[in-house]
């Protein structure tokens, strides 16, 4: 870092950025109140048409090798005599016509790796403190251009003109939209092979795109698609929340020891505070979801999460350019030079076993948007929200506050007349601050006389919302973004719209029965039942000879024990995070259950395993 000045770090917002790869082109969007003036060409009569565009003044590496200025040159100007100068130091230009816009740099070689822009070389002195800077483009002794820039955070780069930073090497995406004619759409804990299908399909590349990852099953279908030369990637966030599980690391140095290319987005060059997407190509089929790829999620053992295949080679085609971008990024670090000098995580194991209520559905469709965060995902649903006309259904883990521009357009629909319904996450560690969310908007359009209705979840036939889904009128928004700020403007994330009442309508029938789930009779087993089966089940394990634990394609889902009395199996409980629950929706059918088991003999104990196993396979 600069020595001339203290570094001062502070976090900003993302721009949403319009463009394509092929070079980062930021939106003009108005400048914070508290931001700097942009920069603008001084009112000579006879001025040169240049203009400062951008500033990288921190570069990761000690020293800042590497900074540069971007200057856009309207017309052809010879730069002979010219200086750019923060006061204190001053470079000094070639003699050179310059035009378009260039980056300079007292260190081009360095500055070269950070701007897709040409580098044109200066001379003398010029060092942009981390802390902040005022810069002058200068002609002899009349000022050009000059622009200001306060505590500029690592390896970001700052745009003039939007008064925004951004990561280096941030993408600029549009929003793709395809005609299409259907969707195969599912959900889950209800379709856990969805997934797996689509990867066993493949002929020619399969590229997953992920936050975490532990499903051995979708493994032993990567592995087996490898094998058959099939082209398969994947890439995964390398600093998950909770770090990187021992299961995680297991599964995926099996990957990389069988051909697959495993990477991991780490270290100070990331782009995006998380690479949290949740997507496979397939050929060119796309499926995007909303749930990770391990059993608690895809696999169908947890989360009521949001799921669609698409068939369709435009979309496929840009996720796998998505892919291709984001993979080749110089922080995407190869698994065995990822784990090196690293210790992982113990994994919870997961989870439990619940009934196909909704079976998966192909419907027709008229169209398909791919969306992308942070480049255009949440803009993009900011407009579909406000074109809403008749129904707005949200179901999300969690809105991250009041102000989130996604909940102010949506209140803003409510206040059109549009019914809104809002479904919220009711697992302990949101509960609070979602039954706080919710008695806010229900007072809010009490008062205003809205059709706005929130309600926090009370789980029925899944463990817990994972979804991060919106219906607006006729479309269906399927993917990994959760309504909060950070998300929206700091991590990668994958959505795709489908546009059908068909698609939107499958959705509905899913939220519609979440959202009924806690008004009848058929409820979870209330916490007290809970808590005094654990109690006993505790007390049970003091007579414990031996426990062994059991499960499904390595997958840890229940235990047993024989007592010291006599070889006989005792009830077979699900462990989560410390807490016993019951396999069945019913203590008393649970019990049930266990006596008749322990009157089976220990072979048809194991088929009667074996065959659940192989269901859950298929």
């Amino acid at each position: 870092m600069s020595t001339l000045r203290p570094a001062v770090i502070a976090l900003v917002v993302l721009p949403v950025a319009i463009g394509v790869a092929s070079g980062v082109t930021v939106a003009a969007t108005p400048a914070p109140a508290d931001a700097t003036p942009a920069a603008t060409p001084a009112n000579a009569p006879n001025a040169s048409t240049a203009t400062l565009v951008a500033a990288y003044p921190n570069p990761v590496a000690d020293g800042d090798p590497g900074e540069f200025v971007a200057i856009r040159f309207e017309t052809p100007t010879n730069v002979s005599g010219w200086t750019l100068t923060d006061g204190e130091t001053t470079a000094e230009f070639p003699d050179r016509t310059l035009e378009g816009t260039v980056a300079v740099s007292i260190r081009p070689a360095d500055a070269r790796a950070h701007t897709p822009h040409p580098v044109v070389p200066l001379s003398g002195r010029l060092r942009l403190a981390d802390g902040g800077d005022r810069l002058e483009l200068r002609a002899g002794d009349r000022t050009v251009s000059s622009a200001r820039y306060r505590n500029a955070p690592e390896s970001e780069r700052r745009d003039f003109v939007a008064g925004t930073w951004s990561p280096i090497g941030s993408t600029g995406y549009e929003p793709v939209r395809a005609d299409a004619d259907d969707a195969r759409v599912f959900v889950l804990p209800d379709a856990p092979n969805a997934v797996l299908k689509g990867i066993r399909a493949a002929d020619e590349r399969v590229l997953l795109g992920g936050y975490t990852f532990s499903s051995e099953r979708i493994e032993a279908a990567l592995l087996e698609a490898a094998a058959d030369g099939v082209d398969v990637r994947v890439l995964l966030d390398g600093a998950p929340v909770g770090g990187v599980s021992d299961r995680q690391a297991r599964t995926l140095g099996r990957l990389a020891d069988g051909g697959v290319d495993v990477r991991l987005l780490s270290g100070p060059h990331t782009r995006y505070r998380h690479h949290h997407p949740k997507y496979v190509v397939a050929d060119d089929r796309a499926i995007v979801s909303t749930e990770n790829f391990k059993p608690a999620g895809t696999g169908g053992m947890s989360s009521r999460g949001w799921g669609v295949t698409l068939e369709n080679d435009r979309i496929a085609d840009a996720l796998g350019a998505l892919h291709r971008d984001d993979r080749t990024w110089r922080a995407a670090t190869p698994w065995e030079e990822y784990r090196q000098g690293r210790t992982f995580a113990e994994a919870d194991p997961a989870l439990g076993e619940y009934d196909t209520e909704y079976e998966p559905d192909r419907v027709a469709i008229d169209a398909a948007s791919l969306l992308v965060a942070p480049d255009n995902a949440a803009a993009a649903l900011v407009g579909r929200i406000d074109a809403a006309d008749d129904r707005i259904l949200v179901q999300q883990v969690r809105i991250g506050s009041r102000d989130n521009r996604l909940l102010r357009a949506v209140l803003e629909a409510a206040s059109r007349g549009v019914r809104v319904r809002i479904h919220l996450g009711g697992s302990w560690y949101v509960r609070e601050d979602n039954d706080a969310l919710a008695a806010w908007l229900n007072g809010r359009a009490s008062e205003a006389g809205w059709d706005l209705e929130a309600r926090v979840d009370e789980a029925d036939n899944y463990e817990k919302i994972h979804t991060k889904g919106v219906i607006v009128d006729d479309t269906a928004v399927v993917g990994s973004l959760n309504w909060d700020a950070s998300a929206q403007s700091n991590n990668r994330e994958v959505l795709v719209a489908l546009e059908g009442p068909e698609a939107a309508a499958y959705y509905a029938t899913v939220f519609e029965g979440d959202w009924d789930s806690g008004d009848g009779n058929d409820r979870p087993l209330p916490a007290g039942i809970l808590a005094a089966a654990a109690a006993a089940t505790a007390a049970a394990l003091l007579l414990v000879r031996r426990i062994g634990f059991v499960g499904r394609n390595g997958v840890l889902t229940d235990w047993r024990w024989r007592s010291l009395l006599a070889e006989e199996r005792a009830p077979q409980f699900l462990v989560e995070f410390g807490r016993f629950h019951l396999l069945d929706e019913r203590l008393e059918d649970r019990l049930a259950r266990a006596g008749d088991e322990l009157d089976r003999s220990d072979d048809q104990v194991a088929a009667a395993r074996d065959a659940r196993a192989a269901e859950f396979v298929l």
